[in-house]
């Protein structure tokens, strides 16, 4: 039986873009914000996607030495899941982990001034002790509110990196621009015409003027300009 450090190359998620064949095991993420499927540790980002170091220990030197961050904190843990929307900085350049149009993560370079903010989609919200409202975001963040009729599930979060400021609220609802991060869609952009709430145990729906699809594969982003989605070999 493996460690659970690590996870067999043949079950490793189809969205993870590494080669399946070459070597029996591959670094399992820490658990963290972002599902198995919708994140990568910073170790195989580093090493086998970006191709910055040519082994674990090179990667190891880079993190110790503080030389990485996510999300604008410092990361030291080799096995930290960079995922969905997340800023990744070596040094002075930055990257954004988005969906390409195969369902694949791609760290994509961005710009200084598009790497201090990051999109984050509320998932629900709750009260908490004291009557305030918390919400709670895709990537595992709990922000308070004051004025709870404002937000709803479903709407997205420009954030400041790191202070987590709120700089910007999308609602979820018509005319919004939004980004697709699963069905056959995926890593694409389409305007939301209608949000469909069923009364029953059947999943929300979105529709699109060409199309439709169920409401967790629906990030609003707004106006927000993520890097480019192409398939690039």
């Amino acid at each position: 039986m493996g460690s659970s450090n690590h996870l067999k190359r043949l079950a490793m998620p189809r969205s993870w873009p590494l080669p399946r064949k070459t070597t029996i095991w591959v670094t399992r993420p820490a658990p963290g914000a972002h599902s198995l499927d919708l994140c990568m540790p910073i170790n195989l980002v580093i090493r086998d996607v970006l191709g910055l170091a040519h082994s674990t220990r090179e990667v190891r030197h880079i993190l110790h030495n503080g030389l990485a961050k996510v999300d604008g904190r410092i990361c030291k843990d080799t096995r930290r899941g960079v995922g969905l929307m997340d800023v990744l900085s070596l040094g002075d350049v930055h990257y954004r982990c988005v969906l390409d149009h195969n369902g694949r993560l791609r760290y994509r370079q961005i710009s200084a001034a598009e790497a201090e903010w990051k999109i984050c989609r509320i998932e629900s919200k709750s009260t908490i002790k004291g009557g305030k409202t918390q919400l709670n975001l895709n990537d595992g963040r709990n922000i308070l509110v004051d004025d709870a009729a404002e937000y709803s599930s479903g709407g997205s979060l420009k954030l400041a990196l790191p202070s987590q400021e709120i700089l910007e609220h999308i609602k979820f609802s018509e005319g919004v621009r939004c980004y697709l991060i699963g069905g056959a869609h995926v890593g694409g952009f389409a305007n939301m015409t209608s949000y469909d709430v069923k009364r029953s145990s059947m999943p929300n729906e979105v529709q699109f003027e060409e199309f439709g699809t169920v409401a967790t594969n629906v990030f609003a982003v707004g106006d927000a300009t993520l890097p480019n989605t192409e398939v690039v070999e």
